[in-house]
């Protein structure tokens, strides 16, 4: 049976259809960025969360539905990306520094 990869990361073993899951990429120059830090803010810019980038500069995070920042912070840079997480989905952004 295939796993369904999405931004470069495996879902085996999540149930997608019951979680919330955000997660992806950061990248710089098209090449992926390992070892970046990656926060979660909630709608009002609060911090809720903080995950490493893999060696492929991949991310997850598991949240609640709504309005969410991502943001990227390395030593070659910082960027962010505006989320929209749907219940039962897998919402996929790519933050470029």
């Amino acid at each position: 049976m295939c796993t369904p990869v999405a931004a470069g990361l495996a879902l085996e073993g999540i149930d997608v259809a019951r979680e919330t899951v955000i997660q992806g990429t950061v990248q710089s120059g098209g090449a992926p960025v390992p070892g970046a830090f990656v926060r979660l803010l909630d709608a009002s810019g609060e911090f809720t969360a903080e995950v490493v980038t893999s060696a492929t500069g991949g991310f997850r995070f598991f949240a609640a539905p709504g309005h969410w920042t991502v943001r990227a912070l390395a030593v070659i840079g910082a960027g962010q990306s505006a989320v929209d997480a749907v219940g039962g989905d897998v919402s996929e952004t790519t933050i470029t520094i």
